[in-house]
């Protein structure tokens, strides 16, 4: 039925856009274009939704999207405080090795050429390395885990364990971090039964909001008859 698949298309965008839309906006952002398409998106906002000021607001979405972005700030709060916790500690731990004895005094760094045809080394390239046992993402990488919704605390460790394993060596590991998070949130499944909240759209099967529909409209007491010939005039005689 175009109602369905118009209410999917409609929670997608929303959880996607992480906002609510007018009329012309659910038309644009469901490409809906036959009268067909319109009148079906149009028959779900007023089913499901609700107009406030010109917007239709879902308010299942509505609670879900305010819990994730309360949970994010406080996790990426957290991880901060840990991460600056951990440097303070590390710092306090730093010897000097090798430092030149007071005093004593160390003659001028060579600036001759190695070779005639070379130039003198001015600095050295930056080498692959395996993945300190401290590491730990910066600020930015915080930021693309809390983007992605990607736990730290659950894929930190995974990210560990398995480049330790494979002895990987990477120039930049706060850029591989990055991209573990990324291909974490493409990799995993999009819902999972554990997690009925979770606030990442679902794809397949039945929205749980539309089957509670769908279990109440069983029963419900049957519809007035004024009111079923203007469906029928809509949605036609299967209506």
């Amino acid at each position: 039925m175009l109602q369905h698949g118009s209410y999917t298309l409609l929670i997608d965008a929303c959880y996607d856009r992480e906002e609510f839309p007018t009329l012309e906006q659910a038309i644009e952002w469901t490409w809906a274009s036959t009268t067909e398409e319109i009148e079906a998106i149009t028959f779900v906002l007023h089913k499901f939704f609700t107009l406030e000021n010109g917007v239709f607001v879902q308010k299942r979405i509505q609670e879900e999207l305010n819990e994730y972005h309360s949970k994010s700030e406080i996790n990426t709060r957290i991880a901060i405080e840990r991460e600056t916790k951990r440097k303070e500690n590390s710092t306090k731990r730093v010897r000097v090795v090798n430092a030149p004895s007071p005093g004593v005094n160390e003659p001028p760094p060579n600036q001759e050429p190695l070779t005639t045809n070379h130039k003198p080394i001015v600095g050295s390239a930056k080498r692959r390395t395996q993945l300190p046992d401290e590491f730990f993402p910066d600020e930015t990488g915080l930021k693309a885990a809390t983007k992605k919704s990607v736990s730290v605390d659950d894929e930190l460790p995974k990210f560990k364990d398995f480049h330790k394993a494979k002895g990987s060596v990477m120039l930049d590991w706060q850029a591989a971090w990055r991209t573990w998070c990324s291909n974490a949130v493409k990799f995993a499944p999009r819902y999972s039964a554990a997690n009925p909240t979770s606030t990442i759209p679902m794809k397949p099967g039945i929205d749980p909001a539309l089957a509670k529909c769908y279990a109440d409209a069983k029963i419900c007491k049957p519809m007035p008859v004024e009111m079923r010939r203007p469906k029928r005039e809509l949605f036609g005689a299967a209506a």
